[in-house]
């Protein structure tokens, strides 16, 4: 049996810790999206004065920004994956939120209910194709899929 080279091993170690890195930067996110959005929640919902919780909303917004950019660079399928879909239905709600501003409790709880369905829903939920109508998604490789077969 053959050891691997060093520089095999070097580039291995590379890679394991370039996936650390992207995961709990993505996981560090994420909780940081959660949070903006737990804490300003009760701001939506209970109309509470703005000053309380509109540093957290601008939290949310943020790195809900951010980990939409990480998903976009990733994979352009991303776009037209429901869950990149639905991501964008979301904000198109929380804006609709200015023009019929005595909806805003019922409107935000509905976004709160769409991010379940979007972060915990099957895969074959959340990586169809509205493009496609089917279940698209990277191959595992790195190879991007043939999307006209």
């Amino acid at each position: 049996m053959t050891k691997p080279s060093p520089q095999k091993h070097a580039q291995h170690q590379l890679s394991e810790t370039r996936f650390w890195i992207q995961r709990l930067s993505k996981t560090a996110i994420r909780a940081l999206h959660i949070l903006g959005v737990a804490i300003s929640s009760g701001g939506f919902i209970f109309h509470l004065d703005k000053a309380l919780w509109l540093n957290w909303w601008l939290l949310a917004m943020f790195s809900g920004v951010l980990m939409m950019a990480l998903e976009i660079y990733r994979s352009k399928l991303w776009l037209i994956q429901l869950k990149g879909v639905l991501t964008f239905v979301k904000l198109a709600l929380l804006a609709s939120i200015t023009l019929v501003s005595q909806q805003q409790p019922n409107i935000y709880i509905s976004v709160l209910l769409l991010s379940v369905f979007i972060a915990h829903g099957p895969a074959g939920l959340r990586h169809f194709s509205i493009w496609h109508r089917r279940v698209i998604d990277e191959p595992r490789g790195g190879r991007k899929k043939n999307l006209n077969g």
